[in-house]
C-alpha cells in the first residue's frame, strides 16, 4: 500500500490531504502560510495507516511537527500510534519517504519549542490551553 491509498485520520482532515497531494504540497485557506506535511503513522490497535496533515519545523535534514491537538488535554491519536511503531510516512511537498519518529527529549525540547513557537505562534496559545506539555516529535528519515 503506498501512502496515497492510506486515509486522512478524520473527514475533517479529508480535503487538506487531498488538497495537499493534488498540488504538491500546497494548500490553500488558513494552512496557506504554513509549512505542512502529511505524516502517516500504522493505529496502535487497529492496524490501519492514517495520514494527518501537520505543520512542521525543518532542523537541518529533520522534520519537528507538535502534537499540539490544538490544545485539547490528550495527545492526538497519531501521537499514541508512535509509541506503538515510530515507523512513519512522511510526505513533504512532493516527496514520500519514510522516516523514524522521536518524542524530543527536555533540553532538546525546549530549543525546538521556542523556535516553532516562533514559526507558529498559535502554539503558545495551546500550550495555554492545556496543563500537559505539549510534545515536540522529531522525524529522521530512514
Amino acid at each position: 500500500m503506498t501512502s496515497h491509498e492510506v486515509a486522512p485520520a478524520s473527514r475533517g482532515q479529508e480535503r487538506v490531504v487531498a488538497e495537499f497531494r493534488a498540488r504538491g504540497g500546497e494548500v490553500g485557506g488558513y494552512h496557506a502560510s504554513m509549512r505542512l506535511l502529511l505524516l502517516t503513522t500504522t493505529g496502535a490497535r487497529t492496524g490501519q495507516r492514517r495520514a494527518v496533515p501537520l505543520t512542521y519545523l525543518p532542523d537541518g535534514g529533520r522534520y519537528v511537527v507538535t502534537a499540539g491537538n490544538a490544545g485539547s488535554d490528550s495527545h492526538p491519536a497519531w501521537y499514541y500510534n508512535l509509541a506503538a511503531d515510530p515507523g512513519v510516512t512522511v510526505e513533504a511537498g512532493s516527496e514520500i519517504f519514510q522516516a523514524v519518529a522521536v518524542i524530543a527529549e527536555e533540553a532538546e525540547r525546549a530549543t525546538l519549542y521556542e523556535r516553532f513557537a516562533v514559526a507558529y505562534p498559535q502554539l503558545a496559545g495551546y500550550q495555554e490551553l492545556t496543563s500537559r506539555q505539549i510534545p515536540l516529535v522529531i522525524l529522521t528519515r530512514r
